[in-house]
């Protein structure tokens, strides 16, 4: 599955999804589909390429979707189009498939009358292939979340209800997926047995909500429940919510959804983001006490580590960096030769805050360095006497393969450079990670609870062929391709 080409220094989320039911009887006078939009809306951190809401009247399913940021995808019109009292959306960023609009979801199944929406990425599909090349069902493209969608349709084919047909086909699922499913009567959730990428449940009046995030529940006026628990299918239908587990439970959140992908705002594990973030910034401290004049941000997922640090060496926190707002994940990279101006139109630096000063700069990781590289040269060019920089997670060393988008092992810094070595490529005067330790502790919970492969390429998940990617050990030791068992290198890494 090929990564996108005009990939960033920064991780992205591939996808967010929502899901909608309200009572016929007691709804809150806007079309789930509107309310869908607004969560949507809530939740284009997770993904930006495109977007997509399926809906039901209780007859018929409708959809909309197109390629774009959700502001521009929906005009009044569209939504007038999309009626009924249940609906799911979809954000996507690619990091399967490709850009057009055949990949755009939800998916609709016609005949059977569902949409389907999928956020994470199974990376072995061999399982499902084998099973729908023996019901010669041949598809345009092998796309994850479209051999699903054919899964659950030929069980149903075969006679069985939805539900059973999932139940059916889950062990033909080998990944990680958050999905939110819908019939004409039902809004259906479930998750892979690791949990890795969140899930959760609202309540909205005498109706319910599903969100990768519950920041989308404060958006819609919904007040957060529970998350659908790892190996849960979740049904919800006109007399309430019911609960099937599918498949032992096995949590094994994705640590980065903490250290930078989810918004600040949001709980994951009970736990609130930006609270957890602060966290890291105190154990930094712990860890790397530096004498600086200014705590500085790079906005926005550094701030609450940055203000973190800050609370605990009493050095004065400023946001010395002002974010453009109006430039998004998906702007138009310029070519190599404007990529600090590219960078200036992000990141404006505030001259007064970072002359003559001593500087800690608070990030939350470093992919493949050249941003960061260019923003310590332009807080420098400005007159800055220092710039530590501290980064509020471990070196980055492996690529995920879970629905998000990294770049290929050998462009992952920290996979071939030790912490020196990336220090004078940066050109910091100092360059700190928190450790595994400090990271696991600021979040209050133990380990186990976390997949942490970025920084072990410990996969809870297999990873079948895809482990022939991985080239390059902890130690640094680069592997020949041959030679190795790829089962091996998918699990039996320490933790």
């Amino acid at each position: 599955m090929p990564l996108s080409s005009s990939m960033s220094d920064q991780l992205t989320e591939k996808c967010a999804v929502f899901g909608i039911f309200e009572s016929k009887k007691h709804h809150t006078g806007l079309e789930a589909a509107r309310l869908a939009f607004y969560g949507l809306w809530s939740l284009q951190h997770r993904g930006q390429e495109s977007s997509g809401i399926a809906s039901s009247d209780g007859k018929d399913i409708y959809s909309h979707s197109a390629a774009g940021l959700v502001a521009t995808v929906y005009r009044e019109e569209d939504l007038e189009q999309l009626p009924g009292h249940i609906a799911i959306g979809h954000n996507r960023y690619s990091t399967s498939g490709g850009s057009d609009d055949f990949y755009n979801q939800p998916f609709l199944n016609h005949e059977h009358k569902f949409a389907f929406a999928h956020n994470g990425n199974l990376p072995d599909t061999t399982k499902l292939e084998e099973f729908l090349s023996e019901r010669s069902i041949e598809l345009k493209d092998k796309n994850d979340s479209a051999l699903m969608v054919a899964a659950i349709a030929a069980y149903m084919d075969d006679g069985l209800d939805i539900i059973e047909s999932i139940k059916k086909a889950w062990p033909l699922f080998t990944g990680v997926y958050s999905i939110v499913m819908m019939d004409t009567q039902r809004l259906i959730a479930f998750r892979d047995e690791c949990g890795v990428r969140p899930l959760s449940i609202g309540k909205i009046g005498n109706g319910y909500s599903i969100a990768s995030e519950t920041a989308a529940f404060d958006t819609i006026g919904a007040e957060h429940v529970r998350d659908v628990e790892p190996g849960e299918l979740v049904v919800i239908d006109k007399d309430g919510l019911t609960s099937h587990q599918v498949a032992k439970s096995n949590q094994k959140l994705d640590i980065f959804e903490m250290v930078y992908f989810a918004r600040p705002d949001s709980l994951l594990l009970s736990k609130r983001i930006d609270l957890v973030r602060q966290e890291f910034g105190r154990e930094m401290f712990k860890e790397f006490p530096i004498d600086a004049d200014v705590i500085v941000p790079v906005p926005d997922s550094g701030t609450p580590a940055a203000l973190g640090y800050a609370q605990a060496s009493n050095i004065p926190f400023e946001m010395a960096l002002i974010k453009n707002r109006y430039i998004h994940r998906t702007f138009i990279r310029p070519t190599a030769q404007l990529r600090e101006r590219d960078l200036k139109m992000k990141l404006n630096p505030v001259i007064e805050l970072l002359k003559d000063q001593r500087v800690v700069l608070v990030d939350d990781s470093i992919v493949r360095g050249t941003t960061m590289r260019h923003l310590v040269s332009m807080i420098f060019e400005i007159g800055a006497k220092e710039v530590h920089l501290l980064i509020t997670s471990p070196p980055v060393r492996y690529p995920d393969f879970y629905g998000i988008n990294t770049p290929k092992q050998t462009e992952l810094l920290a996979a071939y450079m030790t912490e020196e070595e990336m220090r004078d490529h940066v050109g910091a005067t100092s360059l700190h990670f928190l450790s595994f330790d400090g990271m696991i502790g600021a979040t209050g919970l133990p380990a186990t609870n976390f997949s942490t492969s970025h920084f072990n390429g410990v996969y809870p998940v297999p990873i079948g062929k895809r482990a022939d990617e991985i080239t390059i050990l902890n130690d640094g030791e680069t592997l020949p391709k041959s030679g190795r068992h790829n089962t091996e290198l998918a699990t039996a890494r320490p933790t």
